[in-house]
């Protein structure tokens, strides 16, 4: 080749490597300027409408909140009338959100009704077309995490809980539901320590809901090593218990009180005088947990219930049948949260604590029953858990090996939480 061919080649090399450089930062500004994804809630396109949130009111009803936007009152009856089979527009409750989907014009006309009767639900009445309604769920992950902690000197486990940036429903946890009858909270000693693994709840993958359950705990008391393991004993009635490395359960049949935390305010009394009625014999058969008005009132053990109504001095209540032997009620409730003939488990919220019959303050009367007659709870030497059946308990011991090889791996910490890698599996269900 002729050296005036061969520098004309070289020139055209060079342009050739020149445009593709050139085209480089072109294809980078495409791939640096991609278009967002739209933002959705409750299966919307939110850009797509002028959107209005706000809180049922005191006074509010369906009707007149879509007045209020503009409805008139036919459209509103035909709206409630097709959607009345799938939600009932008179359950609306004071306090919980809704929001209204209008139209992107001056009218601002509502085309969609979207309620939330709690965190996890909402009720959509769609109206933009045709008229449709249905309940659907926000997505929820559950989380799996780890934690430690060293009880300090004047320092209760709950204030330890939240210094860490942890929820107090751990505390609560390990204390009424898993080491009630094996460990007393009130009594911890500086030095007494924890290792658990529990799952948090999370709502969209970024609202923090609590403490979903706890999987596994090691709390060292007095130097003394308490393991707990959760594992499923009834599949159908999912029943799940607390047992130690030796598959002993660590409940009692019955919880210690109905209500967290509360006090006692008066005891069973069969010898009772009161000045109000002259010291006349008022035997009091129950035992009252003193606790501010709407406080959970839990099932003290698995049941079914045999009476949910109102009764003149009783007010609410709640009955329930534990076994042949054994039944339980609870007095006063603001408002009943299970109807006769439900099958609750130890702990389930079956109640609210209030003032209804005869009562001088917001309490529950807890009143125990034993071969049809009432005791004192705080008297009887209550039965134990269930243990666990010879069958599963092969199943539970393989079970529980390689948690406990987990746990005894997590290293104490100064009071840090340790949260799992990005490379962790993390335990999560989309629902």
């Amino acid at each position: 080749m002729q050296p005036k061919q061969l520098l004309i080649a070289l020139f055209i090399c060079i342009g050739f490597f020149s445009c593709k450089e050139e085209e480089k930062p072109e294809l980078e500004q495409l791939q640096t300027f991609l278009e967002p994804e739209p933002d959705k809630e409750f299966g919307f396109v939110l850009e797509d409408y002028v959107v209005k949130r706000d809180t049922i009111r005191k006074g509010d009803s369906f009707g007149e909140i879509l007045e209020r936007n503009k409805i008139g009152y036919p459209k509103i009856f035909n709206i409630a009338e097709k959607a009345k089979d799938s939600f009932d527009i008179r359950k609306l409750q004071i306090g919980k959100p809704y929001t209204l989907l209008c139209s992107k014009d001056s009218l601002e006309t509502p085309r969609c009704f979207i309620y939330q009767p709690n965190k996890e639900e909402y009720v959509v009445i769609n109206f933009q077309d045709s008229i449709h309604a249905y309940t659907s769920r926000k997505p929820i992950t559950y989380v799996e995490k780890t934690a430690t902690g060293i009880i300090p000197d004047g320092m209760g486990i709950s204030q330890l809980m939240i210094e860490q940036g942890l929820s107090p429903r751990l505390a609560y946890k390990m204390a009424d539901e898993i080491y009630a009858w094996t460990i007393d909270f009130r009594r911890l000693q500086a030095g007494d320590r924890f290792k658990v693994i529990y799952t948090d709840k999370y709502i969209d993958d970024s609202v923090y809901v609590g403490v979903h359950d706890i999987k596994a705990v090691y709390f060292e008391h007095k130097k003394e090593p308490f393991y707990a393991f959760e594992f499923e004993t009834d599949s159908v009635k999912q029943i799940r218990d607390y047992f130690n490395d030796e598959a002993k359960n660590l409940r009692r049949a019955f919880l210690k009180a109905p209500v967290q935390f509360s006090r006692i305010s008066s005891r069973y009394n069969l010898n009772r005088r009161i000045a109000y009625y002259g010291y006349k014999l008022r035997p009091h058969k129950g035992t009252d947990f003193a606790a501010s008005i709407g406080t959970p009132i839990l099932a003290t053990a698995n049941g079914t219930v045999t009476e949910s109504t109102r009764r003149r001095g009783n007010g609410k209540y709640v009955k329930i049948r534990h076994n042949a032997t054994y039944s339980t009620q609870y007095l006063h409730m603001k408002a009943q949260n299970v109807k006769k003939g439900d099958f609750v488990k130890q702990g389930d919220v079956i109640g609210w604590i209030g003032m209804t019959g005869n009562t001088g303050g917001p309490h529950v009367c807890y009143r125990f029953w034993k071969n049809g007659k009432q005791v004192d709870p705080l008297r009887e030497k209550l039965p134990e858990a269930k243990p666990i059946s010879d069958s599963l308990k092969v199943k539970y011991l393989d079970y529980i090996a390689p948690v406990k090889v987990r746990l005894d791996n997590i290293q104490f910490e100064d009071n840090k939480i340790e949260l799992p890698s990005e490379s962790e599996t993390l335990t999560s269900k989309i629902q």
